[in-house]
């Protein structure tokens, strides 16, 4: 018997599908004017009723938050700053670094899933340049190069969820690193978010920009801690490849 005769495969414009949900998850916030919602003074204006209702539906309320946090993060729709805030200001700081953690390591694990397909394909042959040089050392240490993408934030969100997918990171490796090396930040924003009342009642606004500021010297120096492993790896090749042999 002879082999049947291989399926044609489908052509790029069907293959692409991720993308095009994606950008019509973009289209369709900014058609609804979900942007202008995502800011201090929305917070502000409607602090009575959203506590209102988290007090009467708590359950229900977390929930839609890690929805919509999930959803923010796989439209790469902007403003999750806001909602990280929010989720201080609703929930607590432990409540609401555990829900944003929770909400954000599902929409970058949809966003991984995503680039995995035949978007994936796509996305590497736009990126083959970038890709191509850093996929070896990558490779030899994916767990430091992806802690050290979530720690410092000159990576865009949207890029350190995508870019691990097409160098050929493993899952458990990319969600645990995704999970832990989001908590630092979220913990910063959150805790802005935690005393927000207080501030709305001093007629204040919070002060982002030294959160940010104070933060980001500790986020690079956990990124270049991650990054350790990789400097050993290249600086003391022979000594790396015996300890990981006598492992």
């Amino acid at each position: 018997m002879t082999d049947p005769a291989p399926s044609p495969s489908r052509p790029l414009w069907l293959r692409l599908w991720p993308l095009y949900l994606i950008a019509g998850g973009l289209i369709a916030a900014w058609a609804l004017g979900l942007f202008d919602y995502l800011s201090l003074e929305t917070l502000r204006q409607q602090q009575a009723s959203l506590r209102a209702f988290v007090e009467d539906n708590l359950i229900l309320a977390i929930a839609a938050y890690i929805g919509v946090y999930t959803a923010t993060t796989v439209f790469m729709i902007p403003g999750a700053l806001w909602i990280t805030i929010t989720g201080g200001f609703l929930f607590g700081l432990a409540g609401g670094t555990i829900a944003t953690v929770i909400g954000a390591t599902l929409g970058a694990s949809l966003l991984f899933l995503a680039a995995r397909t035949s978007l994936g394909g796509f996305v590497r042959k736009v990126a083959s340049g970038y890709a191509d040089k850093v996929r070896s050392e990558f490779q030899d240490s994916p767990m430091a190069y992806m802690f050290a993408m979530r720690f410092i934030p000159a990576l865009p969100f949207p890029v350190a969820n995508i870019l691990p997918a097409i160098l050929g990171a493993k899952y458990r490796d990319y969600a645990v690193t995704t999970a832990l090396g989001i908590i630092p930040g979220v913990i910063a924003y959150t805790w802005v978010g935690a005393g927000l009342g207080a501030t709305f009642a001093r007629g204040e606004d919070p002060d982002l920009a030294s959160v940010f500021q104070n933060l980001l010297p500790a986020a690079i120096a956990l990124g270049v801690v991650s990054l350790l492993p990789v400097a050993w790896k290249k600086f003391f090749p022979k000594k790396a490849n015996q300890i990981e042999e006598a492992a």
